[in-house]
């Protein structure tokens, strides 16, 4: 696994060797021991999500306040733009977003530790997403931040307006978004 810093440090961009022949592929997806020696700590996950979503939809700015989740996101059907911002008051990243491409062809993760919101936006026909967390999901923690806040003023490469959900159109601006 080839393990490399995004423009946010603590954000890790996972890439698996990938055996292939005539007859398809073979990678390891997830591997707890390597995965720990990458991030330099101990992790321990306890949900796996999936999700699909069509071209133009955008999912996010997501995250939890008091039980807060980090994520180890990939795709596996199409593509997608991740985005994970820095909500960790006194890091020197704060406020900052970093993005990536992931897709079924590059096969890349990212791992997004707790303290960042996270959002991603479809820019296939369909993109099957999948994501395991550190923390379960509790609806009275989560919060969402507004995907176009001008103050992150975050470049997710849209070609027009995206197609976001009801809860994901009334996110908070930055600036009075509840932070750790």
């Amino acid at each position: 696994m080839n393990v490399r810093p995004t423009a946010i440090p603590d954000v890790l961009l996972l890439e698996p060797r990938v055996f292939g022949d005539a007859r398809g592929f073979f990678y390891e997806s997830f591997n707890q021991q390597r995965f720990d020696e990458a991030v330099g700590r101990a992790v321990r996950f306890v949900q796996d999500n999936h999700s699909r979503s069509v071209r133009g939809v955008l999912r996010g700015l997501h995250y939890q306040v008091h039980r807060p989740q980090g994520k180890l996101v990939r795709v596996v059907v199409g593509e997608v733009f991740d985005v994970a911002v820095d909500l960790r008051r006194g890091s020197p990243t704060f406020g900052r977003w970093t993005g990536e491409v992931l897709s079924a062809d590059n096969r890349r993760q990212l791992w997004i530790p707790e303290g960042f919101a996270h959002g991603f936006v479809v820019r296939s026909e369909a993109a099957e997403f999948l994501y395991k967390t550190t923390d379960y999901w509790f609806p009275e923690h989560e919060r969402c931040i507004r995907w176009d806040d001008p103050t992150l003023a975050i470049d997710w490469g849209c070609a027009g307006q995206p197609q976001v959900s009801e809860k994901d159109a009334r996110g908070m601006p930055f600036a009075q978004a509840e932070v750790c």
